[in-house]
């Protein structure tokens, strides 16, 4: 995004990454759920179970990226392609973290539910004066490429 001088587009994406990590670290903080303990070597993790920053940072994450690109992607189809990959790489996320055995599946569904809350207030903060000043940069590359 850089490189193409779409910095303002780079800044709310990084913003919205920190913004959902942070909530995660401190939702964590805010339950202090202990990990569960089903394997027999247990895995050395350092934070609280709940909710999973995995689960939550995957799904914000990939689900940032996707929308930056497709601001920029005017094809429907290839919208819906890039949002439902978005979803899937964090539903893999999620599920490796119970098969790993170091979350129980609410976690990970807390995970998913608040970065859906996240990345819902983004959205809300990004609505209007915000989305106007991104679709501006894409215009601009539009017309300089």
């Amino acid at each position: 995004m850089l490189l193409l001088g779409l910095w303002r587009v780079w800044l709310l994406a990084v913003a919205g990454v920190i913004g959902g990590t942070a909530v995660s670290f401190g939702l964590k903080l805010l339950f202090s759920r202990p990990r569960p303990e089903l394997l027999s070597e247990p895995t050395q993790v350092f934070t609280s179970s709940f909710p999973s920053s995995h689960a939550m940072a995957s799904l914000v994450t990939w689900l940032v990226v996707a929308w930056v690109i497709m601001l920029g992607v005017r094809q429907p189809g290839l919208r819906w392609f890039l949002g439902l990959s978005a979803l899937f790489v964090s539903l893999i996320a999620g599920f490796s973290r119970v098969y790993l055995g170091v979350h129980w599946p609410s976690d990970v569904l807390a995970g998913w539910v608040a970065g859906l809350a996240w990345l819902g207030v983004c959205a809300w903060l990004v609505q209007g004066a915000l989305t106007r000043w991104v679709a501006s940069e894409y215009r601009a590359l539009d017309r300089a490429g």
